[in-house]
């Protein structure tokens, strides 16, 4: 009979994992539909969404992107510390040039593709609590929208090769890996 428990002392971390909110593919249709169909949504809300979305963008790249990291000719971008420009479709890029349509339409030299009224005047990127808020009329948070990007991708390939092309470190990149199989990529068994 044993009469002391020897695990009593022990203590065992969880491995760590992705406790986030992630959005549907019909939730992701709807918002991809509001801004790219929808001429009432703002310019801002359209790029932060778009990029978030498709490219896994954190509203601190959205933020700070620049007009001289837009490659015209190339239809890249420059986002945050990515090692190569990230290559955009026909949605994203015309998301972009609306967006650079708005900030012509202000007469600014602020050097960056999201400018505010508050930003205008100056060369500073718009403020964490304006980029906080440009999608609250759809009702999510960029952080919603990178997050079900960043699983996407991290499922469906290796998630060494998405730290890399994000420029993040593979560990972070590793709590998006799903702790179950979508029975979906299961090959089918033979009977």
């Amino acid at each position: 009979m044993i009469l002391v428990d020897p695990t009593s002392g022990l203590s065992a971390k969880a491995p760590k994992s992705f406790i986030g909110k992630t959005l549907t593919l019909d939730q992701q249709r709807r918002l991809f539909q509001r801004w790219t169909t929808d001429p009432a949504v703002h310019p801002h809300e359209a790029l932060l969404g778009i990029l978030a979305l498709l490219h896994g963008a954190s509203s601190s790249e959205v933020r700070h992107l620049r007009l001289d990291a837009i490659d015209r000719p190339g239809r890249t971008i420059r986002l945050g510390q990515r090692p190569r420009p990230v290559p955009l479709d026909p949605v994203s890029w015309t998301t972009i040039q609306r967006c650079v349509a708005h900030r012509e339409n202000q007469r600014t030299s602020n050097p960056h593709l999201m400018v505010t009224k508050g930003t205008k005047a100056g060369r500073n990127p718009a403020s964490v609590a304006y980029v906080s808020h440009v999608l609250d009329p759809a009702g999510i948070s960029p952080r919603t929208l990178r997050s079900t990007r960043l699983i996407d991708l991290v499922n469906a390939m290796d998630a060494k090769l998405v730290a890399a092309a994000f420029g993040m470190n593979p560990e972070g990149v590793m709590i998006y890996l799903a702790d179950r199989v979508d029975s979906d990529r299961m090959p089918e068994t033979m009977a």
